[in-house]
């Protein structure tokens, strides 16, 4: 088997890349940093024994999405982890526009365009994995966090809706999506945000998620917790979600 992973280069992508070479699964890794990915390369390679390609793309720029994909088809990519993102916090009239568009180019736009692209391809051929991560924050308002939880709700309607289509014509397509809390990786520090809760371990999510993924869980999340939090997010009132995810997350410095 073969996986593409974007967002590769930290975090929950790092991780997961990580997991999967230890099942044995042959790799193609991209982000913008270069150096990251050379390095991770190095380490699944020497530490799994499996075959790892990189390649470094900036997918805020569409031209890049299209020519990831252009490059990798021919590999027959049996896995895809849809996992590039990041997050701009701060109050809505004060966050700096341009950098917002660029998130919202990452995290709606790159993302929407592999997961038509490789879900055509998986379903010609009946087989395929799929998994999109969200964020618990997919189910709330997230006051000075607004398009960051914007973006995760689209990830999340879109992957229920898709997932409904494919149940339908009984698909052997498996589509998940990955929807944890605050996580131990560089998110934060992008975002300049912390939490209030302990972040979770990336490592232990990352394959959490992989071992759920082939499973075909739709919705994966890494406790019992988180999925309460995920119920409770449907039967609140919105008025009351908007103010707890407020209280729950504050600056670490100015936007």
């Amino acid at each position: 088997m073969i996986a593409l992973v974007t967002g590769a280069s930290s975090g929950i992508g790092r991780d997961i890349a990580r997991s999967l070479a230890s099942h044995g699964i042959n790799v193609i890794i991209t982000a913008r940093r270069r150096d990251r990915l050379i390095e991770l390369k190095n380490e699944l390679t020497e530490k799994y024994g499996v075959k790892v390609m990189f390649i470094a793309a900036d997918l805020s720029k569409e031209n890049q999405v299209f020519a990831l994909y252009n490059k990798v088809r021919k590999y027959n990519i049996d896995i895809l982890i849809n996992n590039a993102g990041y997050g701009v916090f701060g109050d809505f009239t004060e966050t700096n526009l341009e950098r917002e568009l660029d998130m919202l180019d990452v995290n709606i736009k790159a993302f929407h365009i592999l997961f038509k692209l490789f879900l055509r391809d998986f379903k010609r051929r009946d087989c395929g994995y799929i998994l999109n991560t969200a964020s618990i924050a997919g189910f709330l308002p997230g006051p000075w966090f607004s398009s960051y939880y914007a973006s995760k709700a689209y990830i999340v309607r879109m992957t229920q809706a898709v997932a409904e289509e494919l149940r339908s014509k009984h698909s052997h397509v498996h589509i998940s999506m990955l929807c944890p809390g605050p996580v131990s990786t560089e998110f934060g520090e992008t975002a300049r945000v912390k939490f209030l809760t302990r972040p979770y371990p990336s490592e232990k999510l990352a394959e959490h998620a992989v071992r759920e993924m082939f499973a075909g869980t739709l919705m994966i999340s890494e406790n019992v917790f988180m999925k309460t939090a995920v119920c409770l997010a449907k039967i609140l009132p919105d008025k009351l979600l908007a103010v707890g995810a407020g209280l729950f997350q504050y600056k670490r410095e100015r936007t």
